[in-house]
Order: C-alpha cells, then structure tokens, then sequence
C-alpha cells in the first residue's frame, strides 16, 4: 500500500477518545491542549518602555543637544506622576509610560548633567513620537484566543500561558502504550558481554529508541520486554498488552517467515487493516485493532522500525491526543550527489546538510545500519521510480521536525 494512503487510513482510526485532565503550566510541556486558552487581559497592560533611558515628550528635544530638568525616576512596577513641559523621567525597561510622555530617548543616546534634585539631562539624539515605547495590547488583548486547542504545547507556550495568569491547562491524557520486542536472537545489553554474545544473537536497539521516541510524545509506556517467537507466546503478550493500553507497538515478527507471528497473532485476537507498505525502508509494517486497543506492528530491522515510527506511527500518536499539526512539513533543498538508481518503492534516503547548503547522502542506506540515523540529519523523500542528480531540488525531512 502506498504510505499517503496508508497513513490516511491510520489517522481515520486515530479518532481522539482520550480523556482530558488539569495539569500545572511548569508540567505541560510537549503535551496537546484540550482547551483554548483565553487571555482574560491586555499584554502590556499599559504603555511602558522598551530602554532604559529617559521618558520625554519629543517636541522638547527637537534639537541635538536639548538639555531637560529629570523630574521623577520610574522603575519597573512603579506609576509615575504626569510629565511636565520641559522636563525628564528617568525610566527603566519594562516601566510605565507616564502620561504627558511620547517617547524614550536610550540612556546611549544622553548625558547626565548635574543639578538639583535628580539633575539635568542632556539629549543627544532628537527622538520620534512612539520611540522605543512598547504599547498597551501589542502583544496580547483581552479576550484574544492565545493558544489553541490541538496545539502540542510548547516551552514559548508555557510562557506565553503565564503572561495572561494561566498556572494550569487542559491537556489531553497520556495515551497508554505498550512495547514489546519479538525475536528469539534479541539479547538486552548488559546481560551478555560483547565478546560472549552467541552467534546470530543481536543487541536490541530497537527498545532502547523506542522507548525514547514514545517518551517524547508524552505517552505512559509499558516495557514488555522481548517475546519469544512463538506463536502462543505471542498471543498472551498482546492479549495481555490489549486489557490496559491504548496502543501496543512491536517491533520485529512482522514479514512473513515462519518464525514471525505477528500477523497471525493479530489475527486470532482481533483485526489486521493494513498490511505492508510501498515505501523503503520500513516494508514490513502491520495496523489493527485488539478489543479497543489499536496495535501497530514495526519492522525488526533498526531503520525500518526507526522510520516507520517517526512517519506513521508518531502522527497517529498525536491524533490520538488531539493534535491538529502531525504531519512533517518537507523542505526544498539542493541534492549535491546523484542518485541514478532509484527503487520502485518510494524511499527515504538518509542524508545531512553540508556547509554549502546542500545535502550530502550517507554512504550505505541498508535498513539495518542504525549508524545512518545518528550521522544524518533527516531523510530526502524520494518519490518511486524517480532519480535525481546533483544540484536537482529534494525534499528533506529533517529529524528535528520529526523527533520534536
């Protein structure tokens, strides 16, 4: 199945269901808002200055060199009186306009004269009526919608969601994620030392990202840990991963040699609605439904399983939650290599920018070498059957999109 449709498919069973709950601003980062947040006030909330200076009517500095009485000095949470004719306030950022005042001269752009009381200044630079002067509203009114519901919250958001008085939002619960590993040669790190590893045993990587990825997306995970390739052994870990979670992902078990159960396991317990994919690397890739429990099957292979996550998995995830935005957003971008043989498959070409502005491509693009994940900065979407030379416009992904 091509992956656009498999995708849209994905995201028609991806309808949110979860359930919403309070949680403090400090907490609710990379969570997706389930209520529009709504200012109840105006940011600024008066006129204030944008420098440290002094607060002026610019008709009495017209010229360079106009000297001004200082009159009253103003701090940051402080109202100061009316501004007389002729004179100055001396004002720091983020201080209130006082009225009678137009502009802010910069402290840059004066000289401190003595005098009485607070002195005299000295205007260098002739200033313009609204200089420097940040006003009432700019930022937010009363009665904006600041954020919306669906937007993945992010630490910019937080912020905002303070500046109108927010402590808590209404965000979308996590979902509910199983992992499990199938593959009787799957060794967990630390258990076995490298130089004592059995032949055909590997190290599960896969885990290891898998669990990270889920995390960045905010989901409670559950590490089944690995399954043996067993076909009722497989049955008891997703019916038992089925009672209480929202999602499982596995990783491996999902071609069709006789040691992969996935498929069939998926089968006796429930429903299989996509199966294999038009896309390299990551063909292997199975969707269904255990009870009310959605199950998505990876490839055992590092990029596959990688890949397939970060381009389907991970915007079903965020529909799941609510999220408006889930799907990556490709960048035009200068290929600096050839790429003469393209697949009949639409494939995802590990590549990295370079100081010239171009893309650089990895040097081996089988699925299995995790080693083209970390050195690269994205993938170039190369649609089937189309090659490309160098200096010809691809579209990249970048991975901080997708890992975001």
């Amino acid at each position: 199945m091509p992956l656009d449709e498999a995708l849209a498919r994905l995201l028609e069973n991806a309808q949110p269901r979860l359930r919403t709950e309070r949680v403090s601003t400090f907490e609710a980062d990379g969570r997706v808002l389930a209520q529009d947040a709504v200012s109840a006030l105006t940011v600024p909330p008066r006129d204030n200055s944008a420098m440290d200076g002094y607060a002026v009517r610019a008709a009495d500095c017209a010229q360079p060199g106009a000297v001004l009485s200082v009159a009253q000095r103003i701090p940051a949470g402080i109202v100061g009186t009316p501004l007389a004719a002729g004179s100055a306030a001396r004002i720091f950022t983020g201080a209130q306009i006082p009225e009678g005042a137009d502009a802010v001269v910069m402290q840059e752009d004066t000289a401190p004269l003595e005098g009485d009381g607070l002195g005299r200044v000295r205007v260098e630079a002739p200033p313009t009526a609204g200089q420097w002067i940040r006003r009432a509203g700019e930022d937010v009114a009363s009665g904006d919608v600041v954020l919306h519901r669906g937007e993945r919250l992010t630490p910019q958001a937080l912020g905002l969601a303070a500046s109108i008085g927010m402590d808590t939002l209404e965000v979308s619960m996590r979902p509910r994620v199983a992992l499990l590993s199938t593959g009787d040669e799957l060794v967990m790190p630390g258990e076995v030392a490298p130089q004592d590893m059995k032949p055909g045993a590997i190290y599960n990587s896969n885990r290891f990202f898998m669990r990270a990825l889920l995390r960045r997306l905010g989901c409670e995970v559950s590490d089944l840990g690995i399954v043996p390739d067993k076909r009722e052994a497989t049955i008891e870990a997703l019916r038992q991963a089925a009672a209480s979670h929202d999602l499982i992902v596995t990783t491996g078990g999902v071609s069709v040699g006789e040691e992969d159960h996935i498929k069939a396991a998926v089968q006796a317990l429930g429903s299989l609605e996509l199966w294999s994919l038009s896309m390299k690397p990551g063909k292997p890739f199975a969707y269904g439904r255990i009870g009310d429990a959605h199950i998505c099957g990876l490839p055992g292979n590092p990029v596959s399983s990688f890949l397939t996550f970060l381009l389907l998995v991970r915007p079903f995830l965020l529909t799941l939650q609510g999220a408006t935005r889930v799907a990556p957003q490709p960048v035009p971008m200068r290929a600096d290599f050839d790429w003469p043989r393209a697949d009949r498959r639409r494939e995802f070409l590990r590549a990295r920018r370079n100081a010239a502005g171009g893309l650089d491509l990895f040097s081996n693009q089988s699925s299995g070498v995790l080693t083209s994940t970390v050195w690269g900065d994205g993938v170039i979407d190369t649609p089937a059957g189309q090659p490309f030379k160098a200096g010809d416009l691809v579209q990249f992904i970048s991975f901080a999109s997708l890992l975001a």
